[in-house]
This record gives structure tokens, sequence and C-alpha cells, in this order.
């Protein structure tokens, strides 16, 4: 499993966005499907400054997750960034708030300054999933620091997974630097 939707044929490994290209992506899950009440809580948590909420997803997140993430082998946990000025207007980052707590909650490091954004793009929620091809695309760089030496194996956090672009995007990165990846 890759990206953690659900797959509608229980004899295929993949889901059907997967199913169609290579990912750096190793394993992947998703707490719950992008759809009513989950979508409005998301768009809450992300838009109308429902900042404690995410605590309440890192709580249901290591609630079934946290023996996955021990498996794993996880060393570090690293939030998908948000552009500096998307991140001034809404004044957080979502997926470092849940990213923060899942660490607190499973005893695993957070790392936030490890990747970064340098371009400013529209999130797959807006463009919708057919135009985001290739609208993340070197939009994510390393943030070159001792971080890179230490660890092998992380978990990238992200609020939505649409089409998977960003977080693929911010997988091949951090594998090129030497990292087994892992998200929700």
């Amino acid at each position: 499993m890759r990206c953690g939707k659900p797959i509608k044929d229980e004899y295929k490994e993949y889901c059907s966005d997967c199913a169609k290209r290579t990912s750096h992506i190793t394993q992947g899950r998703s707490l719950w499907l992008h759809k009513e009440p989950v979508s409005t809580a998301i768009y809450k948590f992300k838009y109308n400054n429902k900042r404690s909420w995410g605590e309440l997803f890192a709580a249901e997140m290591a609630q079934a997750y946290k023996d996955q993430v021990i498996k794993w082998g996880i060393e570090e946990i690293i939030p998908i960034p948000l552009h500096k000025s998307r991140k001034r207007k809404r004044g957080y980052n979502q997926a470092e708030i849940i990213a923060k707590c899942l660490s607190e909650k499973t005893g695993v490091s957070l790392v936030s300054d490890a990747l970064f954004r340098v371009k400013k793009n529209d999130g797959a929620e807006k463009v919708g999933q057919a135009g985001t091809n290739g609208k993340s695309k070197g939009c994510i760089c390393f943030c070159q620091k001792e971080w890179e030496i230490h660890v092998a194996n992380v978990l990238l956090i992200d609020d939505i997974y649409t089409t998977g672009a960003t977080v693929e995007q911010a997988a091949k990165i951090l594998k090129k630097a030497g990292r087994k990846m892992c998200t929700f």
C-alpha cells in the first residue's frame, strides 16, 4: 500500500492512481477517507483556525497507527511544509500541528524544518484532481543541514492526500538524501 486509498479490486496491489506511476513512498496510510463529514472537519481545521482539531486528529492517528510507526522503525516525523506566505496568512501549518501532536503521542522526534516550499501552488482541493498533475513539481526543497546525516527512516505527514503529487515530491527529495519514506 502506497497511499492509503482504498483498493476497489482486492486482487490488485495498488489503487488506480498508484498503479499508474512509480512511487518514492515505501508505505502509506490514511486515517479516514476524504468525504463527509471528514472533509468538512479538515477544511475547518485548515481554513477556519480550528488548530485544536489537529490534536484530535493526531490522537486518532496515534491510536490507529502507533504500533505501525514503531514496527516501521520511524526515526523522525516530518510535516509537509506550507509556503511562507501561506503560513503567514493562515498563521499555522496544519500538517505541522498534526505532526507535532503525533510526535508527542508516539515519542518519535519531530523535524519541522527538514523541507521547505519554494513555490506557492494551489492546493489539489482547489484545482481539482485532474488539474494537479505537475503542479507540485519543484515546489518543495530539501533543507541542507546536520539533520541529513543522522536519520534513515522518516514519516511524512500531510493533512489531505488527493493526488499525492506533493507527498511524492517530498518523498523523492528525501529519498535522494538517503531516507526511506512512509506517509500518513
